[in-house]
């Protein structure tokens, strides 16, 4: 009898479209076995305002990605972002009395008392991160079990977010007869698939620029720092466009994407570009210099943002690397402004790791959900390494 294929999926559930990811774990390793994408509906300003729309997104993504697979799925892991995520750092403690080994039972004591703090009305704890133990006052241990000593500390990073937003997205998942296994940071997704340096003094930035949402994650290794949603997304460099060059939102989209650039000087700035004309209004044209000056204030309007939450942090002279994410990453010349504003080097995070990967959506956009159903595959290994040591000490002790 042929054991049951173990999968695992992941939904990115985003204001403008809805990706679904599924993929086959065998052997520790990932398989891609289908992927579907929807365009988005009940969403306004990156938060829910209709979840049974939200509801039918999800359900045309997965179905579709469930016809490429050709099996079904039961749950998966979910996105979130947008403004209410917010990081914050915490302590806990624990005095053992006596110097001894430090257990497993210690550390997540003290993760545990880490982990209680008094959070707003509408605020729910997303992910928490050790950054540092220390014993006896001694910083710098990564991993403090089997050290000898007699007071155990540690520092966590916090993410949160809005309870409202998780349980909307929750409920709207369950609408579509999936279980959420767990929500995720967009921006910790988006590291999870791109891939972040393993030597811990490696600093990177991973910037996940979504249609109506920018989420911002600062790592040193693998450790995470900083996380953040920052207040300029896609839309922003179209709604600009739209308004000086006085387009609709669809023609300004189709310009930004086929002429734009983020940074002067990258394209021939003097080149004409015609512009839709309307009845009412005889052919326009339009510098692309005009053009790109529009949208690189507002790309250098963002990565100031981000630069400014590497001074908050103390990392300006340490950053070594940046990993753009997102459909809003794909516009030219993202990269270079990102590492003359950043002084960096940039990237673009395009999913990796993952078996039989197809090229037609080897690009940004989809970076997230592959990250999000990598994460699922890496919690049901979990649980199936927990499962077998059940098995293997109830052999033992039989």
């Amino acid at each position: 009898m042929h054991a049951k294929p173990v999968l695992a999926a992941g939904v990115d559930a985003g204001s403008a479209r809805t990706r679904c990811v599924i993929l086959l774990l065998e052997n520790a390793c990932v398989r891609l076995l289908g992927f579907g994408e929807a365009r988005s509906q009940g969403w306004k300003r990156g938060r829910i305002t209709d979840r049974k729309a939200v509801t039918d997104s999800i359900l045309h993504a997965v179905r579709e990605a469930e016809s490429r697979a050709q099996s079904q799925i039961e749950s998966a892991v979910f996105g979130i972002g947008g403004g209410s995520i917010a990081s914050s750092k915490a302590r806990g403690g624990f005095e053992i009395g006596f110097p001894r080994e430090i257990e497993q039972d210690d550390v997540n004591l003290v993760v545990d008392r880490a982990s209680h703090v008094q959070l707003q009305e509408d605020e729910l704890v997303l992910h928490l991160f050790p950054q540092d133990f220390r014993v006896d006052g001694r910083p710098g241990h990564r991993n403090p079990r089997g050290v000898i000593g007699s007071r155990l500390e540690v520092y966590v990073h916090l993410v949160t977010g809005s309870a409202q937003e998780h349980y909307g997205l929750v409920g709207a998942a369950n609408e579509a007869h999936l279980v959420v296994e767990e929500t995720v940071f967009e921006a910790i997704a988006a590291a999870y698939a791109s891939g972040i340096p393993e030597r811990r003094d490696e600093s990177v930035v991973v910037i996940d620029i979504g249609a109506h949402s920018t989420e911002a994650a600062i790592y040193c290794g693998d450790s995470l720092l900083y996380s953040t949603s920052l207040p300029v997304c896609a839309d922003h460099f179209t709604l600009d466009v739209a308004h000086v060059l006085k387009l609709s939102l669809e023609d300004a989209t189709w310009i930004k994407e086929q002429h734009g650039c983020a940074m002067l000087g990258l394209t021939a700035d003097h080149s004409l570009i015609e512009l839709p004309s309307t009845p009412d209004r005889g052919p326009r044209e339009a510098t692309r210099g005009e053009l790109n000056r529009i949208l690189e204030a507002r790309a250098v309007e963002l990565f100031g943002w981000v630069q400014r939450d590497i001074e908050l942090i103390g990392m300006t002279d340490m950053m070594l690397g940046c990993v753009l994410a997102g459909g809003g990453s794909r516009l030219h010349g993202m990269c270079d402004l990102a590492e003359r504003i950043l002084g960096c080097q940039a990237r673009l995070g395009l999913p990796a790791g993952i078996l039989d990967w197809a090229e037609d959506i080897c690009t940004p956009e989809w970076t997230t959900a592959a990250g999000l159903a990598m994460y699922s595959a890496r919690l049901k290994l979990r649980a199936e390494l927990d499962r077998r040591k059940t098995r293997l000490f109830a052999g033992v002790f039989k």
